[in-house]
């Protein structure tokens, strides 16, 4: 209670008892956040006040202890060699509640307890968390070195397991792999002759060697820098996360694990000799995957989708001797922290950004440069690297990874600037090194969806930053085709930031030589609609103006079905032979439908639903009412016409169409596999005017959003499904579980309600519905896959298709010409669509195995390609 001179007491505004709030932390909850917070500003000499505070601590409280020791292992992973030497201590301490056993027995023991939820769980970050810890805690020689071994081998040896997946066989690797790394030393001094002690981290070595081995194929698809000619799958300028433990590995085994101990911090050994017997660990069993319950579509396939896990391959920015490589011993041992920093801190990207900054406190002096005003560090040789380097190269490698990274790149994005506004000095150079690194790797193949991705954060970042960039720099790379990588990337970029700004703001920023038409970077108009018939020149003007009157006016849907039907009639008489009455009208109808609603989203969603009838009734091929039984050759041609229109329309603003489109999927204007032809058959013509047997950037993002509504809808009913089932079995139980209970009592039995017999009649219905929706799913794929035969695999192919995937041509690209560089582009989203889809592919395998047999018509390395593409994509060469 505060209290004022004179007596007078302050006025609070009510809101200030309901704002401040007298928070008190009980005791145990202070303990349990000294050891959640401990090492904050030197751990060394927190330690022994720690230990103290835990003893001290009354009455003991050793799942407190536990539990704190458990968060900060699995959310803190920097600090795991610290806790190993805090727990190191409490083995000295006495037990409690009269216990044979020590206080830090005690509290392992417990911590044992948690381990085994999370293993019991499947949560493999915190599982291989906690066997970091514990081989931290067998190097200290708390817990004995066989059983440590057991239990890395029982990780080692998931891989082995009959139908086990290339994600978990992964995950069970890496916690064998960074366990032996830890503690690979004590593992060969405690084996009873040199013969064991080389079989023993033989065994773990050659398990990581057999499952790469089984996975090399896939690398083929995910290597963020393409080269299609090569046939070896040899990384340039990436690694990938098992070759690097397996590298790290086979460089410590063949020095006896003497470099760990200058990789990873050990405070512990600081401790005196551990004088009790070692702990013993548990016989580890790891689960088997958990099973879902099997659904089949209408002809027969296993509809459960399975995320496959791919090979995660990281990009490389910097050489050596500024970044760490991640194939050495502690360059793994570093980025794997990272790595652990940027997934855990997801949640608060400024915790994120601070932690990372202070990363190195927690790494073995002399691992990075000091930082101005930081301690010196001592030198040390092949040491002393950039940490701000490092920190954007690991964030940019996560972003990049293929097919998808781990979170929205919107993460990556927002971590970066958050790095950047932390300390601008040091880590904005360190990103403009990156920009340019990149730029230079568009054009030796940086695949088509890591150089969109990069595209995406180089956009948000200059936004970021006042638009602030030296543009000048890149004026050279206009001398380029058009079409070449470096080219599309600087349109692309300027595109993204006109949407996050706006044409004129974006223009400023750029050289006189970026601004001319013929440069191609930026447009001449600022992005907006585009309505056809808006000339009075036009011959169709009056009729577009009448039908653009009465939506202004808000005429009900009949009334301008029934005017459309007039100007029918009329056009019928006066336009050419050659044209196509009803197209036209379907486009005057749309384009000026969204033109209307063109002022905003609201307005458009408001105009969309206000005239779904006329949409709808348009959608099946008719103009003033719907046929009686419109052929399928007639709607496909109509939903053509108004996907067509409406790329028209926003054709200058191309996020528009994925925007509109989706509406258009949501109220069943059109299907998902419509837009899939659409993307392929009709996109070019309508946003460039030129139809192309090639696939673009913008027919991805087309693409994908078509695919990605089909399959969220059979997700959404799957669960639907899944939960009706559920609702059905607990009924049942309870059912059953009333009749026992009337059974059991003397009195007579009172009636209770039977137990559902076969399915109700609400889950009949989502099962059919589901099968409906699973058929368009395979017909949307199926579409797609069709769509890239015809670019890439079929008889009347440019003769590009074949020449950009042979080594001579590659190494002649720099006399690339458009079609050249727009032919491997299409090879990149192709790529990209069957690793992103893959597990859908491996549902429909026998039907796109008919596909292929009989579309395919292609011959030689051309269709080989394509093959190879879609059997590693499909699981038949993984």
């Amino acid at each position: 209670m505060s209290h004022h001179h004179g007596g007078h007491r302050s006025r609070k505004h009510p809101k200030d008892d309901y704002q401040r709030h007298d928070y008190f932390e009980t005791p145990d909850q202070k303990l349990r956040k000294s050891i959640v917070s401990f090492g904050e500003v030197d751990p060394l000499q927190e330690l022994p006040r720690l230990v103290k505070q835990i003893v001290e601590h009354e009455p003991a409280n050793v799942p407190i202890v536990a539990e704190g020791l458990r968060i900060g292992v699995t959310e803190q992973p920097f600090k795991i060699p610290y806790y190993a030497a805090l727990l190191r201590l409490l083995f000295d301490q006495p037990a409690v509640e009269s216990s044979a056993t020590s206080f830090g027995k005690q509290v392992f023991e417990d911590f044992w307890k948690g381990f085994q939820t999370f293993l019991d769980k499947q949560a493999w970050r915190e599982t291989r968390l906690c066997v970091q810890f514990f081989a931290h805690l067998t190097i200290a020689r708390v817990i004995s070195v066989p059983t440590l071994y057991s239990l890395l081998k029982s990780f080692a040896d998931v891989h082995l397991e009959i139908n086990t997946s290339q994600g978990r066989a992964t995950k069970a690797l890496l916690c064998a792999a960074e366990g032996l790394v830890i503690a690979g030393a004590v593992i060969k001094q405690e084996s009873s002759s040199p013969e064991e002690a080389s079989s023993k981290v033989a065994q773990i070595i050659d398990a990581l060697k057999s499952h790469i081995d089984a996975t090399q194929d896939s690398k083929f698809l995910v290597q963020p820098l393409v080269q299609l000619h090569s046939t070896n799958f040899v990384l340039e300028n990436a690694d990938e996360w098992l070759d690097c433990a397996l590298a790290a590995l086979q460089t410590l085994d063949g020095q006896d694990f003497a470099q760990t101990a200058e990789c990873v911090p050990q405070p512990y050994m600081e401790s005196p000799p551990f004088a009790d017997t070692p702990y013993d660990l548990p016989l580890v069993l790891v689960p088997p995957e958990v099973e879902e319950e099997t659904l089949t579509t209408d002809t027969g396939e296993d509809a459960i989708v399975k995320k496959e896990e791919w090979p995660r391959c990281y990009v490389r920015l910097f050489d050596d001797d500024i970044t760490p490589d991640p194939t050495s011993p502690a360059g793994f041992i570093l980025r794997s922290n990272i790595l652990d920093i940027v997934d855990i801190f997801e949640v608060n990207r400024k915790e994120c950004a601070r932690l990372l900054l202070e990363y190195p406190k927690w790494t073995v002096p002399g691992t990075f440069v000091a930082r101005s005003g930081a301690p010196p560090q001592p030198t040390v040789e092949g040491r002393n690297w950039l940490l701000d380097n490092t920190l954007i190269e690991t964030i940019l490698g996560s972003n990049f990874v293929l097919p998808e990274s781990n979170h929205k790149s919107v993460y990556y994005i927002a971590l970066i600037t958050e790095l950047c506004k932390t300390s601008p000095q040091t880590v904005g150079p360190a990103v403009g090194k990156s920009v340019r690194r990149l730029f230079s790797l568009l054009a030796d193949g940086l695949d088509v969806e890591v150089a969109h991705r990069y595209a995406e954060w180089f956009s948000v970042h200059l936004s970021n930053f006042g638009f602030s960039w030296p543009w000048k720099e890149w004026e050279p790379d206009l001398s380029l085709v058009p079409q070449h990588p470096k080219r599309t990337f600087m349109r692309k970029v300027v595109e993204l930031e006109i949407r996050l700004s706006y044409h004129d703001r974006v223009s400023r920023g750029l050289p006189e030589s970026m601004v001319a038409a013929d440069a191609q970077v930026i447009s001449v108009e600022a992005p907006g609609p585009e309505f056809e018939f808006e000339d009075a020149e036009h011959p169709d003007y009056e009729a577009a103006q009448s039908v653009l009157n009465l939506l202004r006016g808000r005429a009900k849907p009949d009334d301008v079905m029934a005017h459309l039907e007039t100007l029918r009639n009329g056009l019928t008489e006066t336009v050419e032979p050659d044209v196509n009455v009803d197209s036209l009208l379907r486009s005057i109808a749309v384009q000026s439908l969204l033109s209307i609603g063109s002022r905003s989203f609201s307005h458009f969603l408001n105009a969309i639903e206000r005239y779904l009838p006329l949409l709808r009734n348009l959608a099946v091929g008719a103009i003033s009412t719907a046929p009686a039984n419109p052929t399928t050759d007639a709607v496909v041609e109509a939903r053509t016409d108004i996907m067509s229109a409406v790329a028209t329309v926003w054709r200058r603003s191309r996020h528009q169409v994925l925007i509109v489109f989706d509406k258009l999927m949501q109220y069943q204007i059109v299907e998902p596999s419509n837009v899939v032809v659409w993307s392929f058959a009709h996109c070019t013509a309508a946003t460039d005017g030129v139809r192309k047997q090639t696939f673009n950037a913008f027919q991805w993002n087309v693409l994908r959003s078509a695919l990605d509504k089909a399959n969220g809808r059979v997700m959404v009913q799957r669960r639907k499904i899944a939960a009706l089932r559920r609702e059905a079995d607990d009924k049942a139980a309870r059912a059953i579980a009333g009749e026992n209970a009337a059974m059991e009592v003397d009195t007579e039995p009172q009636p209770v309600a039977a137990a559902p017999a076969g399915e109700s009649p609400q889950l009949t219905t989502a099962v059919n519905a589901f099968k409906v929706l699973s058929t368009e799913q395979k017909m949307a794929l199926s579409k797609a896959f069709e769509g890239f035969i015809g670019c890439l695999a079929v008889d009347d192919i440019s003769p590009a298709v074949g020449e950009v995937i042979t080594e001579h041509s590659w190494h002649n690209r720099a006399n690339w010409e458009n079609d050249a560089w727009e032919t491997w582009e299409t090879w990149g989203w192709y790529r990209h669509w069957s690793r992103t889809f893959s597990p859908y592919l491996r549902n429909y395998v026998e039907t796109f195995e008919s596909l292929a047999m009989t579309k395919i018509t292609a011959s030689g390395p051309v269709a080989d390609m394509f093959r190879q593409t879609w059997s590693i994509a499909s699981g038949q060469m993984a």
